[in-house]
């Protein structure tokens, strides 16, 4: 982990918002990138479901004058809703990094780092065509504030925070901790899909240990076993079409 004392958060850039329907919505400033530069605050921003938003909600998230939202759902799950159209003058783009979701009968598996890791390494391999055209919308500093979510804000979201970090220049260590952060998150999560399910919350509780998992020893294996494929952040996003992706976005998003 770095040595910068506020990783975590910053007494003047909180890096949670405190919002009704999404729980792990935060920003991505204040991270030590290339050359000691700190990531800026309040320019790009990961989350969980963005169409549970209370117009409260949306109000707040309209005073971060975002640009555009990055919607990382499944097809079945953007039907279901998706961020109110109304939301100010954003950009919506739907890039899936999945056709599918996993059936729910392997969700107890998705909770050992090996496992895990395999599968983000999965969607790192099999979403090339989504995760490119987000570094595009990425290296365009007009596209600026971003925010980019799944549902949960933590597997999905997960995968592409690493790359964006890590194209950045930041330590394994803090792209670890940052992803270990959406553990404050899932236990509300938890508690608004067993109203949800109601009757049926015994197949939520099944997947509890799933919904709640996000140990720093799955992010770092994912680490590993992505270098060991790629070589490096700037080798992957080179063989997506964006050769020069590390440079662009250290000029948007860093300090000085």
């Amino acid at each position: 982990m770095s040595d910068h004392p506020d990783w975590v958060a910053d007494p003047d850039h909180p890096r949670h918002l405190d919002l009704e329907g999404a729980w792990n919505f935060r920003d991505l400033g204040g991270y030590v990138g290339r050359d000691g530069r700190p990531v800026r605050w309040r320019r790009l921003f990961r989350a969980d479901g963005l169409d549970r938003l209370t117009e409260a909600d949306l109000l707040r998230v309209e005073e971060l004058g975002l640009r555009t939202v990055i919607d990382l759902r499944t097809g079945d799950e953007v039907a279901k809703g998706r961020i109110a159209e109304s939301t100010g003058d954003v950009a919506w783009h739907h890039l899936p990094m999945l056709d599918v979701l996993p059936p729910r009968e392997d969700y107890h598996d998705w909770v050992g780092p090996s496992y895990v890791a395999e599968q983000y390494m999965s969607m790192a391999e099999s979403a090339g065509t989504s995760i490119a055209a987000f570094l595009g919308l990425l290296c365009d500093a007009d596209a600026y504030p971003v925010v980019y979510h799944c549902f949960a804000g933590k597997d999905r979201t997960g995968i592409l925070t690493a790359l964006v970090l890590g194209l950045l220049g930041v330590d394994d260590a803090d792209i670890a901790a940052d992803y270990a952060l959406s553990q404050l998150a899932m236990g509300r999560l938890l508690e608004w899909l067993r109203a949800q399910y109601g009757a049926n919350v015994a197949e939520i509780e099944s997947s509890a240990p799933a919904i709640i998992a996000a140990e720093p020893a799955t992010m770092n294996e994912f680490l590993d076993r992505f270098r060991a494929a790629y070589g490096s952040f700037d080798a992957y996003a080179a063989g997506l079409g964006h050769p020069h992706a590390g440079a662009l976005l250290a000029q948007i998003l860093l300090e000085g």
